[in-house]
């Protein structure tokens, strides 16, 4: 197997929309008030060139396989970003991608000053749930921030270390 993982590029923005929306179609997981309803979902390039953000993506044998990243939410304190875009497509789970893809996104989020990451997720979610509680997640009783995503009822929060 051959694993690559890089910056987004602008000619990624389909086909991670798609796999995106696609691993919500497949765990039946809400469309609104979440990201697959998201419009940015759809030009996440553009997104990603806010200061102190990241976009990792991760191909495997040229094709997109997964991608997670850092961005500064509104509302958060400066030191935290939220891990956000944390998807894998079904055939690239179970191969330490998403770990490559998470300890990419943490290198790259102490690498820009912060000290806290804060996820949201859904209970439709929980083996990813459940990954990020082994990656040092706690889980919060409340969102932080200003979320758009108002379906998501999972708020988990990480102290890099």
């Amino acid at each position: 197997m051959e694993l690559k993982i890089r910056q987004i590029e602008e000619k990624d923005n389909l086909a991670l929309a798609k796999m995106i929306r696609r691993v919500f179609e497949e765990h039946d997981a809400p469309r609104s008030g979440t990201v697959y309803s998201d419009p940015t979902t759809d030009n996440l390039y553009a997104l990603f060139q806010t200061p102190a953000s990241v976009l990792w993506v991760a191909e495997v044998e040229g094709e997109i396989a997964g991608c997670c990243g850092i961005y500064p939410s509104e509302g958060l304190d400066k030191n935290c970003a939220e891990l956000v875009k944390y998807y894998l497509a079904k055939e690239a789970r179970g191969k330490g991608i998403g770990k490559e893809l998470m300890l990419k996104s943490e290198e790259s989020a102490r690498e820009f000053g912060y000290t806290q990451l804060y996820i949201e997720s859904l209970p439709h979610f929980a083996k990813a749930v459940s990954i990020y509680a082994k990656q040092g997640f706690e889980n919060l009783d409340q969102p932080l921030g200003t979320s758009i995503h108002t379906t998501c009822n999972i708020w988990m929060l990480k102290q890099l270390k």
